[in-house]
């Protein structure tokens, strides 16, 4: 199993070439306009640069050997500057267009024709790394190169974390697991005392309790009651939401990280009964749900622990075909897990066989979900844990969901 590669944020040339080399790569190039590709944002920490605006293309090749070379505008000349390489400006479309190819033109041996991985996936089957657009694949293929997929570089240089990283996402989750155990306090209390509640009224709290924790996400929490729980990407608002009634499913899925530069996230999904005569339905689809999420992390930590490699696709078919056998398939809406980082959704692997074939490899010191669900009319069920691999390992971070919480 590969080194725990260098993350992006402090781009190491030397690491990138090596990889070059080991993959029979040429170069990376990396481009951007307008933040169309936030990936080459994150390696070339571009989007973390302040002080200048960055509205031009700009392109930045890493060659398997020698210097990089860098192409801004001329107006936005220091875009770069933090990295290292020779600098050539333009500022007309010709100029772009010459300067590109006396760029490619560098890669030139005298051998086969130059292979660039640039962000893209043909046919588009990894759509989370396909962030150059076609016109743009075009033209640096008319400059005389063979342009293939980044996307086992993003892999190593874009969602690996560093140690600290790692710590940044145990202590989110620990947060994550006291507001889940206050929300499902919250509710059971209500139901005790005859409280009315609603959806929305436990997702306020959960927001003021991430405020308390020190936790920052890009949403409030799901808080979906019974049938509302069987649409997966369910948010309760002050004008959308149901009560809360006894003899319900209700299902919570929060996802956040620490208010500070350089955390990653954590995102996990538990689900509750507010009664104590579960139905049979229920119990059994949570039994299934539980079993996926079991043989997912089985495989991994199977495969990690005898230093074999694990794909993404590998881990959906190990939890999907847990619940084919129990004769879900027909509710199966979405793919088993995705990639954690700096944004809940990374641009690591997916754990996803269904909605793409993700063949990338899990890293050690890579994060990411394991969540199988499925979805009805009257009530949906889905468990949700993170795991984050190691050098001969991959540990969840967390406890895992064994039953259904009681809520009375």
């Amino acid at each position: 199993m590969a080194d725990i590669a260098v993350p992006a944020s402090t781009l190491e040339v030397a690491a990138v070439q090596r990889a070059l080399s080991a993959e029979g790569l040429d170069g990376w190039l990396l481009y951007d306009f307008h933040g169309l590709n936030p990936i080459a944002l994150d390696v070339t920490g571009v989007g973390r640069q302040g002080g200048h605006l960055a509205t031009r293309r700009w392109y930045y090749l890493v060659p398997a050997e020698g210097e990089p070379r860098k192409l801004v505008h001329a107006i936005e000349s220091e875009t770069l500057a933090h990295l290292p390489g020779t600098t050539e400006r333009y500022a007309g479309r010709t100029a772009l267009e010459a300067g590109l190819k006396r760029m490619l033109e560098t890669l030139r041996t005298g051998g086969p024709v130059p292979r660039v991985a640039m962000e893209y996936s043909p046919g588009c089957a990894i759509p989370y790394v396909s962030r150059v657009d076609g016109g743009t694949i075009e033209l640096v293929r008319q400059s005389g190169v063979d342009v293939v997929s980044s996307a086992d570089l993003v892999q190593r240089f874009a969602a690996v974390w560093r140690d600290a990283e790692i710590l940044t996402h145990n202590a989110a989750s620990l947060k994550l697991y006291r507001i889940k155990d206050r929300a499902f306090d919250a509710i059971a209390r209500r139901m005790r005392d005859g409280v009315a509640t609603t959806e929305y009224d436990i997702q306020q709290l959960m927001v003021e309790w991430f405020s308390e924790e020190g936790l920052a996400a890009d949403s409030a929490p799901i808080v979906a009651a019974q049938e509302n729980a069987g649409n997966p990407h369910y948010l309760p608002g002050e004008t959308q939401s149901r009560p809360i009634r006894r003899g319900e499913l209700v299902l919570l899925d929060l996802w956040g990280k620490l208010d500070r530069p350089g955390a990653v996230y954590a995102d996990i999904t538990w689900v509750g009964f507010t009664g104590r005569d579960i139905p049979e339905p229920i119990t059994r689809a949570f039994a299934a749900v539980a079993g996926a999420r079991n043989a997912g992390i089985a495989l991994v930590q199977s495969r990690t622990r005898s230093d074999k490699e694990v794909r993404g696709y590998e881990v959906d078919r190990a939890a999907s075909s847990v619940l084919r056998d129990a004769g879900y398939g027909d509710y199966i809406l979405h793919r088993t897990g995705h990639s954690l980082g700096e944004s809940v959704h990374g641009t690591g692997v997916n754990m996803d066989d269904y909605e793409t074939h993700d063949d990338r490899r899990l890293l050690p010191g890579t994060g990411f979900t394991i969540e199988p669900g499925v979805y009805f009319k009257d009530f949906g069920i889905r468990s949700e844990i993170n795991m984050v691999v190691g050098l001969h390992d991959a540990t969840v971070t967390g406890p895992t969901q064994s039953e259904l919480v009681n809520l009375v």
